[in-house]
This record gives structure tokens, C-alpha cells and sequence, in this order.
């Protein structure tokens, strides 16, 4: 059974890393550049600050896991569906439901980022 064009990923999953992560998103969603810049700007800074990478760790992680969502076009579309009905419904269990599903998207996201983590192979010794 083959995925529909909206199942398949639009690109490859890059590295989490800066321009490769910078690439997707200008490729797949190039209106959220300058909000890329604007996070990688502050994460650098917080990064200087505190003489710590966690800062750029966060910021490579939060895109991955945004690219990953953004390259299933399926998924993109019911994570904007949504974020809209969570923020427009005056119902609270319709929002509650909303943002639970959300979650679930955002977690499913951040589990299949780190997994090629998982798979490499460790360092061998000399």
C-alpha cells in the first residue's frame, strides 16, 4: 500500500543542526524564517550568556521537531486546524481536546527526531 502525497514527507529529515535545519524550513515553510532567525538569535545570546549550549540544544530540537511536522502535509494541515480551534472556541472541552491533540503531534514529532539519535552506533575504541 503506497501513502497518499499528503502521507509522504515533502523533504528528507535534516540534521538537527543550524543551516540544515535553516535549508527545510526555507524550502517547506519560508514565512517562518524570520521567526527562526529571531529564536536562533536569542539562543545564541542566552548561549554566550551562560557559557552553556542547552540554549542551542532547545532551539535545534524545537526546529526539528517543527521541520518534521511541517514536511507531512497532512499533519501540518490538522496541527494549523488545531491551534485555530484551540485559540477561536469558547467551548473548554473542545479547546481541552484540541490542545491534547496537539500534544500528541508535538510529541510524536520529538520522539521520531531523537530516534536517529538512538540508532548511531557508538563510538568505537581504539
Amino acid at each position: 500500500m503506497t501513502a497518499s502525497a499528503s502521507e509522504r514527507p515533502l523533504i528528507p529529515q535534516p540534521a538537527a543542526s543550524v543551516m540544515p535545519l535553516h535549508d527545510a524550513v526555507a524550502q517547506i515553510a519560508p514565512a517562518a524564517l524570520p521567526a527562526f532567525a529571531h529564536e536562533l538569535s536569542r539562543a545564541a545570546d542566552q548561549a554566550r550568556q551562560g557559557c552553556d549550549l542547552v540554549p542551542l540544544r532547545r532551539f535545534t530540537t524545537q526546529w526539528a521537531a517543527y521541520v518534521h511536522i511541517q514536511r507531512h502535509p497532512g499533519t501540518a494541515a490538522r496541527f494549523r486546524e488545531l491551534e485555530d480551534r484551540a485559540v477561536v472556541t469558547d467551548n473548554a472541552d473542545e479547546a481541552r481536546s484540541a490542545a491534547a491533540e496537539l500534544g500528541r503531534i508535538l510529541d510524536a514529532a520529538h520522539r521520531a527526531v531523537r530516534e536517529p539519535l538512538k540508532e548511531r552506533p557508538a563510538p568505537s575504541s581504539p
